[in-house]
């Protein structure tokens, strides 16, 4: 490969192409490789030219010099980084939004408008996402696809926020990033990608954050891990920092300049997720290929889900760890702005499924907590119920909320300008695929604040005394005794023709509940056993019974789901403030008995459920809330039936003030 005289061209450690158990992916650093991949986290280049980055003049950041004293160092204390920032970060700030444009425009504008001015002489530190991506694609093979546009910072976005500094008289630019792959595939990737032939035309050295033994042992070392002192009680106690990076804090400028998208894991990728780029941490050699280390919590949850057990309680907690660490890391590394490249942005899962914006638009701002929170509401990720349901209350990214806590960062109302600031006055519901296989649909957003007429008059449903046998045959003597409830309104209201026909009965033992279904289509995942709890059934055909055991307390309540044909899941729910908790662990102690009929397209589903708060809860006259619900269907629209309707904008079955009445007759 040739160099530009003036470029470093990084070379990096790559996902080796041979297969991990889990992911794909083998090699001796399977581990690392395979579970970034998995998550998509940046991977990270090496250095093959001798070219240097020059030494700069100390610019301090800050009247109190803001010094770690990098040169030289092979630890260097941040204390003083790290309480510059918190500083900072606590504080308002604007975010710009710009609409329009191509790539090159949106990058020189978001860059005028959202860059703090220096001195010329100020050194400025450019990182895109470049190695957020799957891998390379065959573009013959794959419509066109070569798996990174869309996926990584438009190199032409760069081009324009280079070109914007250079109108203020910064000659001393380098683009960097950090990730994972080999020598070759990222000679490959800056090839492919763009940026070789983009650095090379704008004069700037392109370099990669990595020790892997060739690029940190040359020139300046700009990819030499530092070790940190004082970080042993933040949840980052082994983090080391590359050189460079740690320069440009110091006495640079630091621009972080990601791809706004959906992430599979971290729900969306901007600036604070950006940061996973940079990571280094001491745990094992080399530094930069241990950053799988930041969630290393997944680990198990990976292992169960090759074993169809994983439990989303273990996977929501991963994530927190993860928010968690990244927090941490902001703290100590938070760059001087961050310019987003959503030209366009990319929804669904941020590497094999996207789903384009309608429109350009770019986002930045010095506080890159609140851009993010811009950021957030722009890609469709903010403020969501039907996010919170799959995610434990989570209502847009656990990354996001946690910073915005650690800092104190108010995310209720940013300040917003910009030619784009009307694009935060349009809805986004963006459909999001994530890691956990879980899917939110274009528009099922339950983020609204639709609520059921306080004067409707809700339905009952009775339960009878008796005993039933649980087959389901539905012949039991008890049946046809107890009254049958219809329903085939949706969650608006609207009758759609697809009817759900319940009775109930009940004994000091337990309540039992018959359905018999109507218009079935088939929508089952038969390969997962019937005789474990299926986490993700509301994916597929079911049937949920909501049933809260205290009367004056309707927002703790059980939440099952049954398949037609026996699988299960059940959890326990409550409120607390405006966050929705739930225990995976509890359980409904469940007896089933199914049966279907394809002919009639029908199908009858028989449970007792005997846990001792509901047991407890069934005495003559008692009056429990109940929701009665249903989902319907694999293809678009799929049907979300309600008994009681909360007749909300879009889907949302969590409305306690909407829930019918179960009576306990005598």
């Amino acid at each position: 490969m040739s160099a530009h005289p003036l470029c470093v061209f990084a070379l990096g450690t790559a996902l080796a192409s041979s297969g991990c158990a889990r992911c794909g992916a083998s090699g001796s650093s399977a581990t690392a490789e395979a579970h970034d991949a998995a998550v998509g986290v940046d991977a990270a280049p090496d250095l093959v030219s001798a070219a240097s980055v020059h030494e700069r003049d100390s610019l301090p950041l800050g009247d109190d010099g803001g010094g770690a004293k990098v040169a030289g160092a092979e630890t260097i204390d941040v204390a003083r980084w790290r309480a510059r920032n918190r500083e900072r970060l606590h504080a308002p700030a604007p975010v710009t939004v710009l609409e329009g444009g191509s790539p090159r425009e949106l990058g020189e504008r978001i860059c005028q408008a959202s860059v703090p001015v220096r001195s010329p002489d100020t050194p400025v530190l450019l990182k895109p996402n470049l190695g957020g991506f799957d891998w390379f694609k065959d573009p013959k093979k794959s419509g066109g696809d070569d798996g990174l546009r869309g996926r990584i910072t438009d190199p032409e976005f760069v081009r324009g926020v280079i070109r914007c500094l250079r109108g203020r008289g910064h000659v001393n630019i380098t683009v960097a990033e950090g990730w994972g792959a080999t020598h070759a595939d990222w000679e490959r990737l800056i090839d492919v990608s763009g940026y070789k032939k983009m650095t090379d035309e704008e004069h700037v050295p392109l370099v990669a954050m990595d020790d892997d033994g060739v690029f940190d042992v040359q020139g300046t070392q700009p990819g030499k891990a530092i070790g940190l002192s004082g970080m042993e009680k933040t949840s980052v106690p082994t983090l080391m920092i590359p050189k460079l990076l740690a320069e440009h804090l110091d006495h640079g400028l630091f621009l972080s300049l990601p791809k706004a998208k959906a992430h599979r894991f971290a729900v969306f990728s901007l600036g604070i997720k950006g940061m996973q780029g940079t990571v280094m941490l001491s745990d094992k050699a080399p530094a930069f290929r241990q950053k799988w280390r930041m969630h290393r919590e997944l680990n198990p949850w990976l292992d169960a889900k090759k074993r169809g057990t994983e439990t989303r309680e273990a996977y929501v907690a991963a994530l927190e760890a993860f928010a968690e660490r990244i927090a941490d890391v902001l703290e100590v590394e938070a760059p001087d702005a961050v310019l987003a490249e959503g030209a366009p942005a990319m929804a669904g899962d941020g590497f094999q499924k996207l789903v384009p914006s309608a429109k350009n638009f770019a986002v930045g701002g010095v506080n890159p907590i609140l851009v993010d929170r811009v950021g957030a509401q722009l890609l469709g990720y903010w403020d969501r119920s039907d996010l919170a349901r799959e995610l434990g209350g989570h209502r847009t990214s656990p990354l996001l909320e946690a910073a915005a806590k650690k800092f104190g960062v108010d995310l209720a109302s940013p300040e917003v300008k910009g030619d784009g600031a009307a694009l935060l006055g349009v809805a986004r519901k963006a459909p999001f695929y994530a890691m956990a296989g879980f899917t939110l649909e274009e528009g099922v957003d339950d983020a609204d604040t639709a609520k059921p007429d306080a004067g409707e008059t809700k339905p009952e449903a009775h339960a009878v005394r008796g005993t039933p046998t649980i087959d389901g045959k539905l012949d039991d003597a008890i049946w046809k005794r107890a009254p049958e409830i219809a329903f085939d309104t949706d969650y608006s209201g609207a009758s759609t023709g697809v009817t759900t026909h319940v009775r109930f009965a009940w004994s000091n033992e337990a309540l039992y509940a018959a359905y018999r279904l109507e218009s079935l289509e088939p929508n089952t995942d038969m390969s997962r056993p019937i005789e474990v709890e299926r986490e993700g059934l509301h994916q597929e055909n079911c049937v949920e019974l909501f049933l809260a055991p205290d009367p004056k307390n309707p927002r703790r309540y059980a939440e099952i789901e049954l398949g037609p044909h026996g699988h299960y899941f059940d959890i326990l729910i409550w409120a607390e403030g405006e966050r929705r908790k739930w225990d995976t662990k509890w359980s409904g102690n469940l007896r089933m008995g199914t049966s279907r009929d394809p002919a009639t397209k029908s199908a009858i589903i028989e449970v007792a459920i005997a846990a001792p708060e509901i047991v407890a809860a069934l005495s003559a006259g008692a009056r429990l809330p109940l929701g009665l619900f249903r989902m319907e269907g694999k293809e678009k629209p799929r049907r979300y039936l309600a008994f009681s309707p909360a007749r909300t904008k879009s889907p949302n079955f969590h409305v306690p003030e909407a829930f019918g009445t179960l009576v306990i007759d005598p």
